[in-house]
């Protein structure tokens, strides 16, 4: 919001000074982002009058100037200026004027200097040259009566301040001239001067047909016709100053009239051209199929939520947003409608950015306008028109005002106790009541508490908390008191059987991982392809289509980050990723932590891509497999052991995946993409990728202190033919459970062997069958261990093999 300190102090002229008014409204909510002068730095420009204007001997656009400037001589001056005439005032820079910083940001200095020939003796300047406007078609012409030799600062009032807010969005009351000197007198307790606007007389009984159609949509509209307007008539210099502060240029007489009444009062308005309505209009909401030309040049589409003004043929206008082409004022118009209407702030929330624009309209009806005012609005802006574009035939008809939904202000009760407690400092009852009633609200004491029936434009007061912030800002927030926080601050000391997050990192990315950061939001076809998940969580306003879901599995985000980089010639990619997967999850309530209904657990995932090594000496390395993935789960989750189980699951190839467990419970899955998501993705590799529950991967095991062994371990080696079916956590599973006296200390798989298609019956094997070498590490703790005691030993696990798997001792 943006406007100029004289047309403030109209209304409210407090005995403060420009920053000293600027820190007053900061410290009350309505902070100042800037205080700036209306025109750039320059100096010693002033009014010159231009006495002769001849051709220029030498070039056809240009004319030598007589120009008068106060001093005892004429300067000559050379212009190029289409509209350089005899007569006319403008700005004119004596020679040493510096004018504001070009492009390069240096300050352009005049010189005495020759144009074609003939010498020039200053610079005659436009609108644009001195920085107040992107006009460059002429000379910057001043009214007839501004004094010769003035100072153009001085005279233009180009060193007024200029007051930019920055509102929040609960401050739509302050989105006006008025509204922030309504604010200024409540803080400093200046009076508030607020004109009064009598009726204008009708001198017709016409009337436009108007229906409102949809209550919930618009709760008043009122209106006036006005015949016989010149629109052709000039917008007086004064509106358009005014304007041009508070960032709106000049467009025709009444679009300025309409915006400087916006400006002012903070009620915006909209006019239509009378003869181009068709029959009455209707005020509902939009329909399917629908289309409006709006006066911006866009063509939108409609719906059933947009609200609209339409006649009895078309739409004609966006409710609260903005008007149509179709019923614009052109210079040919000449009878117009006049419409003031309160619309709904919910009905007009969020529906100009779907069309990717917005306007000052929407953004204050979206905040809320007051609704008691919108026939003193048509009176005002009625005046003016008749002032402005006013012929002898302009007659007025009277003001229709329909108002099916006025909104009914609640009151609400201030507790003075909890304003003290919430605010930080005593307060008496007095004192809220003092605050409260220099905002103009109108009280109810009782004991200890305060009761505010908000007024019309006071959409923001709605709970207690509201009136606490009222008197807090009226206090000002410059005599709040400075108490440090009392809260005690206990360290929360984690627990040495769990390792941080940052451990986790700092492991991965020693296995030559880098860490990524996606979005948590994703595609729905990930969803359905890569975790078989039908019904994801949708997100009712997504930033992007393509993002419309939350993800249940990491594994999409991991290869879009694949993609992206072999799209880029990178032929190795190892990134990994921790953060939240979102479940549908009903035991789930409620809390500062969690949203009910949904499950958020954290996931650590990894994927690795690429050669599992860089080039070397030795060649070209080969392909990063299951087993490489495999490797850095089991090392991630070292010194703990995990098991693999074969898994299905819609992402990773059925022969090359596996759940992961962690004593016996499943923690999450790695494998190799499934070839049809590789092709999809147009993979030239297949990535390898894992999948874990972060809160297993912290969870670590205490280390426990143990006797160094006083006798040596013994080694044994077996050798046992099974049926190729048995896996390697069978035969672990059956050694382990074997009855060996607590002797077994390791045992490990180091050699699997299968006879040629030509030798089935090679090494004494069948087809179907296969031979599995262990090797058993036995130990006491008591004494040395005797041949017997390990032939007892491997006697026990050689039957145990035989009765569980069906093994036979390889010949």
């Amino acid at each position: 919001m943006q406007f100029p300190e004289s047309w403030l102090r109209q209304f409210c002229n407090p005995p403060l000074s420009t920053q000293q008014l600027a820190e007053a409204l900061t410290m009350a909510g309505l902070e100042v982002e800037e205080v700036s002068a209306f025109a750039p730095p320059f100096s010693k420009i002033v009014v010159g009058e231009i006495k002769q204007a001849e051709q220029h001997p030498n070039a056809d656009r240009l004319r030598v100037c007589q120009v008068d400037v106060g001093q005892p001589e004429l300067l000559n001056i050379v212009c190029g200026a289409p509209n350089a005439r005899v007569g006319i005032k403008v700005p004119c820079a004596l020679v040493g004027a510096e004018l504001p910083p070009g492009e390069d940001g240096k300050p352009f200095l005049i010189k005495t200097g020759k144009l074609r020939g003939v010498e020039s003796q200053g610079m005659l300047c436009s609108a644009r040259e001195l920085k107040l406007s992107e006009d460059h078609g002429g000379l910057l012409e001043l009214a007839a009566d501004t004094p010769v030799g003035k100072d153009i600062r001085e005279v233009l009032a180009l060193d007024e301040a200029l007051f930019t807010l920055k509102l929040t969005p609960n401050l739509g009351h302050a989105l006006s001239v008025y509204g922030i000197a309504r604010e200024v007198s409540a803080i400093t307790g200046s009076p508030l001067l607020t004109p009064v606007h009598p009726p204008v007389a009708a001198g017709s009984t016409e009337v436009l047909p108007v229906k409102i159609s949809a209550p919930d949509l618009c709760g008043r509209f009122s209106g006036r016709v006005v015949r016989n307007v010149n629109t052709k008539a000039a917008t007086p210099q004064w509106m358009v100053d005014r304007l041009a502060r508070c960032g709106q240029r000049s467009v025709t007489a009444l679009v300025d009239i309409s915006n400087y009444v916006m400006f002012e009062y903070g009620r915006p308005s909209h006019i239509f051209d009378l003869e181009k309505i068709h029959g009455g209009l209707d005020v509902r909401w939009g329909r399917v199929g629908e289309q409006l030309k709006l006066l911006n040049g866009n063509t939108v589409s409609l719906d059933a939520s947009v609200g609209v003004i339409a006649d009895d043929q078309e739409v004609e206008s966006l409710a609260g947003i903005m008007g149509g082409d179709a019923t614009a004022v052109s210079d040919d118009t000449q009878h117009v409608y006049v419409e003031a209407a309160f619309w709904w702030p919910d009905a007009v929330a969020g529906r100009s950015r779907r069309f990717n624009f917005s306007t000052d309209a929407g953004h204050r009806f979206e905040r809320g306008v007051d609704p008691a005012l919108t026939v003193a609005h048509i009176e005002r802006i009625t005046q003016l028109i008749i002032d402005i574009c006013g012929t002898p035939a302009t007659v007025c008809g009277p003001v229709d005002d329909l108002q099916p939904n006025m909104p009914t202000p609640q009151p609400v009760t201030l507790r003075v106790a909890r304003a003290a407690k919430v605010i930080g400092m005593p307060l008496t009852q007095a004192e809220c009541a003092d605050a409260l009633g220099r905002l103009g609200l109108t009280l109810q004491e009782g004991e200890g508490t305060i009761t505010v029936v908000p007024p019309a434009y006071r959409f923001d007061l709605r709970i207690e908390e509201d009136l606490i912030e009222e008197v807090a800002r009226l206090i000002g927030f410059q005599q709040l008191p400075t108490t440090p926080p009392l809260a005690p601050i206990v360290p929360n000391v984690r627990s040495e059987s769990r390792r941080s997050p940052f451990a986790v990192r700092r492991m991965l990315a020693g296995l030559g991982y880098l860490e990524t950061i996606n979005f948590s939001f994703v595609e729905e076809s990930w969803e359905k392809d890569l975790a078989g998940n039908p019904d994801p969580i949708r997100l009712l306003n997504p930033i992007a289509s393509q993002m419309s879901v939350m993800r249940s599995c990491l594994v999409g985000s991991l290869l879009q980050v694949v993609k992206h980089n072999t799209n880029r010639r990178a032929d190795r990619v190892r990134a990994f990723e921790i953060g939240r997967a979102f479940f549908r999850d009903t035991s789930v309530k409620t809390s500062d932590t969690a949203v009910q209904g949904i499950r958020q657990p954290l996931r650590v995932a990894g994927i690795a891509y690429g050669p599992d090594g860089q080039q070397g000496w030795e060649g070209r390395q080969s392909a990063a497999d299951f087993y490489d993935a495999k490797g850095d789960v089991e090392a991630l989750l070292s010194p703990r052991q995990p098991s693999f189980e074969p898994v299905s699951h819609p992402a990773l190839h059925p022969g090359r995946s596996a759940a992961v467990l962690l004593d016996g419970v499943a923690i999450g899955f790695v494998g190799e993409l499934h070839p049809r998501w590789r092709q999809s993705w147009e993979f030239a590799q297949a990535p390898v990728v894992f999948e874990l529950d972060l809160e297993a991967v912290l969870a670590r095991a205490l280390p426990q202190a143990q006797a160094v062994p006083r006798h040596q371990p013994a080694e044994r080696d077996l050798a046992v033919v099974v049926p190729e079916a048995v896996t390697h956590a069978q035969l672990m599973q059956v050694i382990w459970s074997a009855p060996t006296e607590g002797l077994l200390r390791d045992a490990v798989l180091f050699d699997v062997y299968r006879p040629k298609a030509d030798a089935a019956s090679a090494g004494g094997l069948s087809a179907g069958e296969k031979s599995l070498a262990v090797r058993f590490t036995l130990s006491s703790a008591e004494a040395t261990l005797t041949d017997e005691r390990i032939d007892a030993v491997m006697q026990s696990l050689s039957a145990a093999l035989q009765r569980d798997l069906g093994a036979r001792l390889r010949a």
